[in-house]
């Protein structure tokens, strides 16, 4: 690894069940982990994730994204901001938290539908950094690879099926694409997702962009699996959107875009001690 850490994928894999902090030493890793740039790339992320038939039958039945899409994405945020850079404290919390949703959630312990789930998230925020102007050498890849391994783990995947390299990760990807199929269920989502019909203006006043976003990042097979239409015009719209979205990325200051990953997380332990504070007087109705 770049950053001398003592290495080798025996010993990321040892590493991979232990929170995030306990191995992110590199000052510029840690940075670069908190960057929010992969939040446009997190409409992306639920596509793939739900074009697997099981996933997308369990975010169906037990999601919110018609109702509350800005919720559902914090919440995802709360637990990859928590996981990558939190405390030890702080990443077991977000894993309960995941583990109460998935509970009564059918597949939610399967290790191949997990891994890919977390696979989704380091791919698209590889991809967003590349987009949208922070992208990551061969050397610095390895390293958030690793550093996305409890991400797995906090959704139950054994350690040692994390990916040992990227060009593991890489040839995983695309054997997991060919297999993909977008069902009912997943277009049910991407209609609540894209098209959200209750939330705030502010979420429907952006979600213009997002959906040029999201549905240009996307492979394009699986971009043609879901009907979205594409053709030249859409790629010129696309390539607009993200040369405006890198000139506005390249005068705010970094530290705007490394403030949301702490504030999420204060947001998670407030949460919990919500929940803490309402049980005793839950337990006694």
């Amino acid at each position: 690894m770049s950053d001398g850490r003592t290495g080798g994928a025996a010993h990321h894999r040892h590493r991979a069940s232990r929170p995030a902090h306990a191995h992110v030493v590199d000052r510029d890793l840690r940075r670069w982990l908190t960057d929010s740039t992969p939040v446009a790339a997190a409409g992306r992320a639920v596509l793939l994730q739900i074009a697997d038939p099981v996933v997308a039958a369990g975010v169906r039945r037990h999601s919110d994204f018609a109702r509350r899409p800005q919720q559902r994405l914090a919440h995802t945020l709360m637990f990859v901001s928590a996981v990558l850079v939190g405390s030890e404290a702080d990443a077991a919390l977000a894993a309960a938290f995941v583990d109460r949703a998935h509970r009564p959630v059918a597949g939610a312990d399967d290790v191949e539908r997990q891994r890919w789930v977390a696979a989704t998230l380091f791919d698209s925020a590889r991809l967003a950094h590349d987009l949208f102007g922070d992208p990551i050498d061969a050397a610095r890849a390895e390293d958030v690879l690793a550093a996305y391994a409890p991400i797995a783990t906090s959704l139950r995947v054994p350690p040692d099926r994390w990916f040992d390299s990227v060009a593991d990760f890489d040839r995983s990807w695309s054997d997991t694409l060919a297999t993909l199929r977008v069902t009912d269920d997943a277009r049910g989502v991407v209609r609540d997702l894209l098209h959200p019909r209750a939330a705030p203006a502010w979420v429907r006043a952006a979600m213009p962009v997002v959906r040029v976003v999201t549905v240009g990042m996307l492979p394009a097979p699986l971009r043609a699996a879901y009907g979205f239409p594409w053709g030249a015009h859409e790629e010129r719209r696309f390539r607009r959107t993200v040369a405006g979205l890198r000139r506005v990325r390249a005068v705010v200051p970094r530290w705007v875009l490394r403030l949301p990953a702490p504030l999420l997380i204060r947001a998670m332990r407030r949460t919990a001690a919500r929940h803490r504070a309402a049980r005793p007087a839950s337990a006694t109705d």
